[in-house]
């Protein structure tokens, strides 16, 4: 699932730059256009699987080891992060001057540093406009959220139920305050820090930790159940701005009712696919798997190799038939991200990862809760 997410970002913004460089493009179709839908739902995921995580370490240990925690997330986290700045603020406005590349940089070195220093790039592209490194204002919002995360599940750990219901409340008070507050920068804040998602997330966690009887008897997994909620999901990535119906147009495009829709129908994704024996949905492959774990590199070096394909084979894919440029190009784009970022993992990011695993000594038993999870 991971991997499909990522693909949705690097589809996303292929189809917004070959529109802008003229080339033949799916820009138009809905399903190019769920980068940002993508993210929620690594929102939601992220939600989920560290407050399952944290809910299974007090489980075990009846504490938080907040100093691991963060060095674990620091170490999966900012090297690609900090590598990535790196290349995209000093690296590459020296390579394009030197080759001639016609690409102006909207900031200098000296004006966005501090900002992704402090993991707040979403400010860069609210204060500079559109840039290379846009992306990366997602990887801002995990790290706030892992910030104060683990504290707060640490010190309230009898009252979690309460903190997930709380975020979410305080989201939707802030949201319903955009419609009134009428600044610019609130409004952007507010949107961007999407600590519901994650909220949301966490409160599926919960429900699955402390749940007794299996998931699979509730009546929302169902199969029938299933079946409606994969297929209107489905229709929902694939057509959505495509469909002018008000029914429809109730359901996913109410300000924060359909938002919020959204992440729970993602929730409702990540338990079927990975917890309930009768799903009608499964992703269980080795090679999936693969995928899925290679994807942090896939999101990251993804504008990377859009932006060499642009920059080298906009000439060759403008004078072939669209079908077959845009077929060459998914094909070129797919290999060249898959294979960086698998060498990425293997000679760069397994390093940092080993590391890590060494401050993990935590004992994992299944708590009697979540047997068969």
């Amino acid at each position: 699932m991971r991997f499909f997410a990522a693909f949705l970002v690097v589809m996303h913004h292929s189809e917004g730059i070959r529109k802008k460089d003229g080339l033949p493009n799916l820009e138009w179709l809905s399903l190019f256009n769920n980068g940002n839908i993508a993210v929620t739902f690594f929102f939601v995921l992220s939600g989920f699987l560290i407050t399952y995580l944290l809910l299974k370490e007090t489980n075990n240990t009846g504490t938080i080891q907040i100093k691991r925690f963060y060095v674990k997330r620091v170490l999966r986290i900012w090297p690609l992060y900090f590598l990535l700045v790196i290349i995209g603020t000093l690296i590459l406005p020296v390579a394009f001057h030197v080759l001639h590349i016609n690409y102006e940089m909207p900031y200098t070195f000296g004006q966005v540093w501090y900002y992704f220093l402090f993991f707040l790039p979403a400010l860069v592209t609210f204060f500079f406009g559109h840039h290379f490194l846009e992306f990366l204002w997602s990887i801002g919002i995990e790290e706030c959220f892992y910030l104060i995360w683990a504290p707060l599940l640490k010190f309230f750990k009898t009252r979690i139920l309460l903190i997930l219901l709380s975020v979410i409340t305080i989201k939707v008070l802030l949201m319903v305050a955009c419609f009134f507050i009428k600044n610019e920068l609130f409004n952007y804040l507010v949107n961007v820090f999407s600590f519901e998602a994650m909220a949301i997330g966490g409160l599926g966690a919960w429900l699955v930790f402390n749940r007794q009887n299996p998931l699979s008897d509730l009546f929302v997994y169902k199969k029938p159940m299933q079946v409606i909620v994969y297929l209107s999901l489905a229709v929902y990535l694939i057509f959505n701005n495509n469909i002018h119906n008000t029914i429809w147009n109730l359901v996913f495009d109410t300000p924060i009712v359909s938002r919020l829709l959204v992440d729970m129908l993602f929730l409702y994704l990540i338990i079927g696919v990975s917890l309930i024996d009768t799903t009608i949905v499964t992703f269980q492959s080795k090679f999936l798997s693969y995928l899925g774990e290679i994807s942090y590199g896939i999101y990251m070096y993804h504008m990377l190799v859009l932006f060499a394909i642009i920059q080298f084979l906009k000439k060759d894919l403008a004078v072939l038939n669209p079908a077959v440029s845009i077929a060459l190009f998914y094909i070129i784009i797919t290999v060249g991200v898959i294979a960086i970022a698998a060498i990425s993992k293997v000679v760069f990011e397994n390093y940092f990862l080993r590391l890590g695993a060494k401050t993990d000594r935590i004992t994992e038993p299944k708590p009697a809760s979540v047997i068969g999870a």
